[in-house]
């Protein structure tokens, strides 16, 4: 099992840092299937910087591009980055949607103590599930603030119609989210609605008739 090391000046407390590198198998924070070199790890720890910082939980391929072009380790080529976050996507550490990457449900659960360390005066929680908050919706009242997840926003605010925000009762103004269903499961009913559905009798022309009648 390869570990996650993450590049991290001036990080040293209660943490082994070695060329500043965080060997993230000693803070028994998270440990990766693949081993990445320093300068891809120093790109990864760069894009969830983009990430944090953004409004909407992603950064886009042209920042990450930009920031691969300033590593302090070693810097990657255009042709070496875009393999680097392939990879990451592929190892499901980050996820990708028209060019626009943010960290995937892996990375934010098995890295979640790590994020709220790292990124503590940056990163909120979810009002209602109270993890770690990137791609979500915020109230704009600016004495409250909260962000809620896109997923808990559909949960929370389903047939309400009149949304507040459940810490401060302003009007919630984003735009509410149907409640994700996956498709595995709606087939699954489809096909146990077909099974329990009675088969249609055929009926049977009259000249079958006639001859039943008389045998």
């Amino acid at each position: 099992m390869g570990s996650l090391m993450v590049p991290r000046q001036g990080l040293s407390t209660g943490i082994a840092v070695r060329h500043t590198v965080v060997n993230m198998a000693e803070t028994d924070v998270t440990r990766m299937s693949t081993d990445y070199a320093d300068n891809e790890l120093e790109l990864f720890r760069k894009t969830m910087d983009l990430i944090v910082d953004s409004d909407n939980g992603t950064a886009s391929s042209t920042d990450i591009l930009n920031c691969a072009d300033s590593l302090q380790t070693k810097k990657l080529k255009k042709r070496e980055t875009e393999h680097v976050l392939n990879r990451l996507v592929q190892d499901k550490w980050l996820n990708e949607k028209n060019g626009d990457y943010s960290l995937s449900t892996r990375c934010i659960m098995e890295m979640e103590p790590y994020i709220r360390m790292l990124y503590q005066d940056q990163v909120k929680v979810c009002h209602i599930c109270h993890n770690v908050a990137l791609q979500c919706q915020m109230c704009e009242n600016p004495t409250c603030g909260i962000k809620i997840h896109t997923p808990c926003v559909a949960r929370y605010f389903k047939g309400r119609t009149d949304p507040r925000c459940p810490a401060c009762e302003d009007f919630w103004p984003h735009e509410i989210p149907d409640v994700y269903r996956p498709p595995s499961s709606q087939s699954e009913t489809q096909s146990a609605a077909k099974e329990n559905t009675a088969p249609t009798p055929t009926p049977r022309s009259t000249a079958q008739t006639r001859r039943t009648r008389r045998s």
